[in-house]
């Protein structure tokens, strides 16, 4: 299968419209299945025509670009790699320090999206920058990224280095970056990359209506759209996903990436999975078109229910 793919900001980089989201496969907060497994995903999603793949250092403390660096090698010059530098290690010294560890992992001498994971609060986003723009002059790095910034934070950035993406939560269920972030992004030429687009896994429908219950110790039970209140005023956004997904036999998952990639801002969305099954679903969502009509009903009862979540 062809996946469309679309140039990230003002770079010649090509990224294919859905990436695939290497979270998981570090271990750490997730069930974990094995690296065997997660090898074969990759190199699945990628006969699938996935070319894109997102990781991050903080990733099981680099696990995932190992992962990554394993299942994609000999594929390196048909694949974008996409890698970040955790909070901790902003200074320009432990920037370059991470770069060279990233390389390594991933069995690569370069990296074509390279991000900021998260705003620093102590070291300035200048002298991050500096050291990124000198990676980039070098080769190391093909385009720069920043990862849960504000719209402040990515003015700021944006004065100090050529920013060709945002990577920012967004989904059916998260929506605060349509508000100032999208339209400053459409005016400068900046990518977005969206992760948790099915919800960390609540748009799959396997807590409301498949009895999937969360381990205590699992991160995402302390996560606000999990909390049993909020989960409870999402019942009508699944039940609604559920129905149009039902009405073309397709997983409700399906339907909540197909309403993102109708969304004309997004450049990319990141989907993971260990189960080569959902990956081929999230793929599939990729050919389905949503009628106006599903769309109107989705943006309203979106809407409706992020108020409700949202509301004091």
């Amino acid at each position: 299968m062809q996946l469309k793919t679309t140039a990230l900001g003002k770079t010649e980089i090509q990224v294919s419209n859905i990436t695939f989201g290497c979270w998981e496969l570090g271990g750490g907060p997730w069930e974990f299945t094995s690296d065997d497994n997660n090898i074969k995903a990759i190199q699945a999603a990628f006969e699938m025509g996935i070319t894109t793949f997102d990781t991050a250092e903080g990733y099981g403390a680099g696990h995932s670009e190992e992962v990554v660096g394993a299942a994609l090698e000999g594929m390196r010059k048909e694949t974008v790699i996409s890698t970040k530098v955790s909070r901790a290690n902003l200074a320009p010294g432990d920037v370059r320090r991470s770069a060279e560890s990233s390389l390594k992992r991933l069995k690569t001498d370069y990296i074509d999206i390279y991000y900021i994971h998260w705003p620093s609060f102590e070291i300035p986003v200048s002298e991050t920058l500096g050291e990124f723009n000198k990676l980039k002059e070098e080769g190391l790095i093909r385009a720069i990224g920043v990862s849960n910034f504000s719209l402040e934070q990515l003015k700021e950035a944006s004065s100090f280095a050529q920013i060709d993406v945002i990577q920012p939560e967004y989904s059916l269920l998260h929506r605060s970056i349509e508000e100032e972030i999208i339209p400053y992004c459409a005016q400068e030429n900046i990518g977005i990359m969206s992760y948790s687009s099915i919800a960390k896994g609540i748009l799959t429908g396997a807590f409301h209506l498949g009895g999937k219950q969360l381990d205590e110790e699992d991160f995402r039970s302390k996560r606000r759209l999990f909390y049993p209140e909020h989960m409870e005023k999402s019942r009508e956004l699944i039940v609604l996903l559920k129905e149009i997904a039902d009405g073309r036999n397709k997983a409700i998952s399906q339907v909540a990436i197909s309403w993102l990639l109708h969304q004309h801002a997004l450049t990319t969305a990141i989907v993971g999975s260990q189960s080569i099954k959902h990956m081929k679903e999230n793929v599939e969502a990729v050919d389905m078109i949503l009628s106006s009509d599903e769309l109107i009903a989705l943006e309203t009862t979106s809407r409706k229910v992020i108020a409700e979540i949202d509301a004091p």
